[in-house]
């Protein structure tokens, strides 16, 4: 079985592998952090993932991304890959130029590259295309407009200048394309988690997620069903140091198979070892 597309998201394109990623450089008035994630099946682990984010408050971002999964459940393909996007931020969301992933999952290769302006799409590759079939919904152009690649709607911005930890900060829907698929996460406001971690303790802002297709899937499918219906859905939000920008300190995914869920080993810092 492979991971859902709601699933790709939930590991922000980290839906395979961590391939030793390099951090980004920081410029002047930037921050730079690295997120490390263990990845965990049912309570079992099957991989680990990484984030490489540097960006500055309604500046220039760059986030790169990679992970690896599989090998301890037989059920779930071995698979690795890399992501990278950029773009900028405004006070309330990013606004993406380009995005690409270059992954393996159970022996098939899959890349992607996008080029956007002001939140749409102006050019997409996708390799290999998805097959035809009479009951997928088809991707409109207009599907294309206003809209955020998978690894942009990691990061989730805050306006004003007070705590970024608001319960306003799950109040928002993000409207994702990957490239093949049109769908909307719609986040809200389920509590607030204190969490202790190697590079930040505190609290966390926890949103409940729900899954909304929209265009490139197929309505009768099992996982599509399953995932419209999915009420184990989390995101659990932590601020970036130096930044009003909050990024996902946790993610758990409710599965067919389980509950799969992200859990940061690392929060913070610019990628070493400390």
């Amino acid at each position: 079985m492979t991971l859902t597309t709601f699933s790709r998201f939930a590991l922000g394109t980290v839906f395979s592998a961590l391939t030793g990623l390099a951090p980004a450089l920081a410029s002047a008035g930037s921050a730079a952090t690295t997120i490390r994630y263990g990845v965990t099946l049912a309570g079992l682990p099957i991989g680990t993932a990484n984030l490489s984010i540097n960006l500055s408050d309604g500046g220039p971002y760059q986030i790169n991304a990679a992970a690896k999964v599989g090998g301890v459940i037989s059920l779930i393909s071995d698979g690795r890959g890399s992501a990278s996007a950029s773009g900028r931020l405004t006070p309330t969301v990013p606004i993406p130029s380009a995005y690409a992933l270059n992954s393996i999952a159970g022996k098939k290769p899959q890349t992607v590259q996008m080029a956007l302006a002001s939140g749409n799409i102006t050019a997409v590759e996708l390799q290999p295309e998805l097959p035809p079939r009479k009951d997928r919904v088809p991707v409109t152009t207009a599907d294309k407009h206003g809209v955020l690649d998978p690894l942009s709607a990691m990061l989730v911005p805050v306006s004003g200048s007070g705590d970024a930890l608001e319960p306003a900060a799950c109040r928002r829907t993000l409207p994702v394309f990957d490239g093949a698929t049109r769908f909307d996460v719609k986040l809200s406001y389920a509590r607030t988690e204190n969490v202790d971690g190697k590079g930040y303790s505190g609290p966390t802002i926890v949103c409940s997620a729900r899954y909304v297709p929209i265009a490139g899937h197929r309505p009768d499918r099992d996982q599509t069903k399953f995932m419209v219906a999915n009420r184990d859905i989390e995101l659990w939000l932590a601020p970036i140091k130096g930044t009003h920008v909050l990024a996902p300190f946790k993610i758990i995914v409710g599965t067919q198979i389980g509950r799969l869920t992200l859990d940061a080993t690392r929060f913070g810092g610019s990628g070493g070892d400390d």
